[in-house]
């Protein structure tokens, strides 16, 4: 183990503040090639798929590559936009809009963006940040209720990185949000900006990305979480319990995941005949291809396959402008004894002339 070589320390340079959203990643490309390579990442993650790494290398690139990565692309293909990836558009965007908030309340800091898998990469942009002076940076990640399949990982990411680095910023990570209040009151104005153009179903369906029902049973707090986000938005929106229900969907393997599961509870909605369900995933903050091609395509045609007569597709928060405050709210809260509000010329220039003078007489003294 080596630690790089750093640029010499300066004192009295002002310290500098960031704040990086990461989301899961995405494929360049809708192509088996450009799959093939993000599954790998994705799939090689021990925080993914905790199966012995000798026994899981076998399968992941002897049966699941070879074969999946093709059936991935086309599903990819099917919601891919002129701009690329919706996945990495809404995340490019939503953190513009964090950071033009955190301006107008009169934040100084720096507002970037990365991927767990795939590019930007977490390591690329915390080594950009680093170059840019910021020796203070807060994780955001995309995951409102945390597991350790997913927010956990991005934490492993961040820690890997400062691993061979001799001067590490001052870190602070958000854990969960999934009972925050403005995240659930963007969530209730989604729904009732939904409902006011297209009435109300018989029955919301709130469809979170499942897990392994092994993660629940080893302490993951993932599950809980799940429902408290749902019992609390059902609460803001006044349903009573028979008019909702929480799902999870993509399950992958035969273990057993969290249950019930999205698709063949639809299934059963539509066979009892339930004629309208909308369907919104709380657990994704932008869309991608769990939501708009799983969901939006895969489970509405199961509905109507079953008898459902009208399916709605509710989609995630992306560039609401309430979620872009609530985004905001959250970082305040975390930034709170860090100074990102800009201080006036004169008291910052005092500042910096009280560390030079100490970084002075601390000098001479050890000479005499």
């Amino acid at each position: 183990m080596y630690f790089r070589k750093e640029p010499s320390h300066t004192h009295g340079k002002i310290t500098k503040v960031a704040v990086l959203l990461v989301n899961l990643g995405t494929p360049e490309a809708p192509t088996a090639s450009a799959v093939r390579p993000y599954l790998r990442e994705f799939l090689s993650d021990p925080r993914v798929v905790e199966i012995p790494r000798l026994i899981w290398w076998c399968i992941l690139n002897m049966i699941i590559l070879p074969f999946r990565s093709g059936k991935s692309a086309e599903k990819y293909a099917t919601i891919w936009t002129d701009k690329g990836s919706p996945l990495r558009l809404h995340t490019e965007q939503q953190a513009a809009m964090l950071g033009e908030v955190l301006a107008e309340r009169g934040h100084q800091l720096t507002v970037a963006h990365a991927m767990r898998y795939g590019q930007p990469s977490v390591p690329d942009v915390l080594k950009s940040l680093k170059e840019e002076g910021c020796d203070r940076i807060l994780i955001l990640p995309a995951y409102p209720q945390y597991s350790a399949t997913t927010t956990a990982s991005i934490f492993d990411a961040v820690f890997s990185h400062y691993q061979r680095e001799r001067n590490i910023p001052e870190l602070r990570l958000i854990k969960h949000y999934h009972d925050h209040d403005g995240y659930v009151l963007a969530l209730e104005e989604s729904i009732l900006a939904h409902w006011a153009m297209h009435g109300r179903p018989d029955k919301l369906v709130m469809s979170f990305h499942g897990t392994p029902k092994r993660t629940l049973m080893m302490g993951d707090p993932y599950f809980c979480e799940c429902h408290k986000t749902a019992r609390l938005l059902a609460t803001a929106l006044g349903l009573t319990q028979d008019q909702y229900m929480v799902t999870f969907q993509s399950r992958f393997g035969k273990a057993e995941w969290l249950q019930p599961y999205t698709q063949p509870t639809i299934e059963k909605l539509g066979a009892a005949g339930v004629g309208r369900i909308d369907v919104i995933c709380p657990g994704f903050i932008g869309d991608c291809l769990e939501t708009l091609e799983e969901i939006n395509m895969e489970v509405r045609h199961a509905f109507i396959e079953h008898g459902g007569k009208e399916f709605h597709y509710i989609p995630c928060l992306n560039e609401s402008p309430v979620w872009a405050t609530a985004m905001a709210e959250i970082v305040e809260q975390h930034l709170i004894g860090w100074h990102t509000i800009e201080m006036p010329a004169q008291q910052g220039q005092k500042q910096r002339a009280a560390a030079i003078s100490l970084a002075q007489a601390k000098h001479f003294g050890a000479e005499a």
